[in-house]
């Protein structure tokens, strides 16, 4: 038992901040079926932590629960809505730590869900068809799918490798996701679909703002620079300050080199110190 116990700490210290945000998921998942077992012997017609956490569709309602814009993030309405987006987030997350920081992580999943949490208020609040409706949210699909976009968009000609179908291009597949929810908007879950949409259009904004090399003033460029990309303010530059600085901008460089090529032709065409130079640099 101790055994177990000293792997899963362990686990949990060496865990990358996408294998954290997926164990956060499990926690709430399980934290959620224990209070639906409660629920059932309490004989409550609905679970209350799911009341509690998910954003309702009444803006009234989320004013008095204004928590809910992020917390719905974290809740899944069964197994097979967290796994579908735990597995993509376990994949794309990983290769997204490859070409974004840490930080930028946090700023891609966090503007995800605010944004489609946003765009869901607003649909039920001005389309006709939805208004009235005791609807709530719940899933990190948003969060999932900016991530999702704003790789797409930085490195959309990188190959992913599926083992009976092949390689399939980064973009090939975010265009597919943004097509199925658009094609699902009128059929069921209107307003998780409206979600995923606010968050692909937030993962997309993002990365044409802060990592094309846009150099613009504005608020947005100001709070979503990547902590890499802005500058310090110093009275002064010492020999060993512009030496590091020097460095930097080499080695940024090479980085912005290897992303064209793989935006050009492809991951696969990197040679192996170019890859290996990329891997080093993801890990920092």
């Amino acid at each position: 038992m101790n055994s177990i116990l000293e792997k899963i700490q362990y686990k949990l210290k060496t865990a990358n901040i996408v294998e954290q945000f997926i164990y956060i998921n499990i926690a709430v998942f399980v934290i959620t079926l224990v209070f639906k077992v409660f629920s059932t012997y309490m004989q409550w017609n609905d679970n209350i932590f799911v009341n509690w956490f998910s954003l309702p569709a009444n803006f009234n309602s989320f004013l008095s629960q204004p928590w809910t814009i992020v917390s719905y993030g974290f809740l899944h309405a069964d197994f097979l809505h967290i796994l579908f987006n735990l597995l993509i987030l376990f994949y794309i997350g990983n290769l997204f730590l490859n070409f974004f920081s840490k930080r930028d992580f946090l700023i891609y999943y966090f503007s995800g869900i605010v944004f489609g949490g946003i765009l869901y208020l607003l649909s039920y609040a001005f389309i006709p068809s939805l208004k009235g409706s005791n609807a709530f949210l719940v899933g990190a699909s948003a969060g999932v799918t900016a991530i999702l976009i704003g790789l797409a968009t930085k490195i959309p000609n990188y190959a992913i490798h599926f083992r009976f179908i092949g390689a399939i291009k980064l973009w090939y597949i975010a265009v597919v996701f943004v097509i199925l929810d658009l094609i699902q908007l009128p059929l069921n879950n209107t307003g998780g679909h409206l979600a995923h949409l606010g968050g692909a259009a937030i993962g997309f904004f993002l990365t044409n703002l802060t990592f094309k090399g846009k150099k613009k003033n504005t608020i947005f460029s100001s709070i979503f620079k990547s902590r890499k990309d802005k500058p310090l303010k110093t009275v002064y530059r010492n020999p060993k300050r512009q030496q590091n600085d020097k460095a930097d901008a080499i080695q940024q460089q090479k980085i912005d080199k290897i992303l064209d090529k793989i935006s050009k032709s492809g991951y696969e065409t990197l040679s192996q110190s170019e890859k290996d130079f990329l891997f080093t640099i993801g890990k920092k």
